[in-house]
């Protein structure tokens, strides 16, 4: 298999899981984001916070620029999620998903083949010529496969009243 294939192979799956994934989020009503996944588990709207936080920590971890949203951090990936801190709106964190996934996409599509197996930000020259598979394109299949982990739960929310 070529580069060429497997880096459009590896981003068609991440483009495939952020559609169905936007289309949960938009199928859910704003009491129904605000609901637990299953008993006493996250809430849809922590997770809509905690993937707008990876994907924005995907930039930097990429070289692809510098995170848009950083305030999310200490909240959906520092912190399980607590319902007594909804300090963002279910509006803005849809609007920062949106703003990510556009943001993300345009920068993953500017990538090179030869780029994408290139070395991610957090790993040193040194551990990167021992583990060559610790590069950009491992990190989009690991990102892809977290995506959908979630999915999967969100999946699992009672739209029933």
């Amino acid at each position: 298999m070529s580069k060429k294939l497997l880096c459009e192979l590896v981003l068609k799956s991440w483009d495939s899981t952020v559609k169905r994934t936007n289309k949960l989020f938009n199928e859910l009503s704003d009491e129904e984001i605000k609901k637990e996944v299953a008993p006493n588990k996250n809430r849809a709207i922590y997770l809509l916070g905690h993937l707008v936080a990876v994907n924005d920590m995907m930039l930097p971890l990429l070289d692809l620029g510098e995170p848009q949203f950083p305030k999310l951090t200490e909240i959906y990936l520092k912190n399980a999620d607590d319902p007594t801190n909804d300090e963002f709106t279910v509006k803005e964190l849809r609007e920062y998903w949106s703003i990510s996934n556009t943001t993300l996409s345009d920068a993953l599509t500017k990538l090179t083949e030869d780029q994408w197996l290139e070395k991610h930000t957090k790993i040193s020259d040194e551990d990167f010529a021992v583990e060559p598979h610790r590069n950009k394109l491992n990190i989009l299949m690991s990102r892809t496969n977290h995506l959908s982990y979630h999915l999967g739960q969100l999946i699992l929310i009672d739209k029933k009243e």
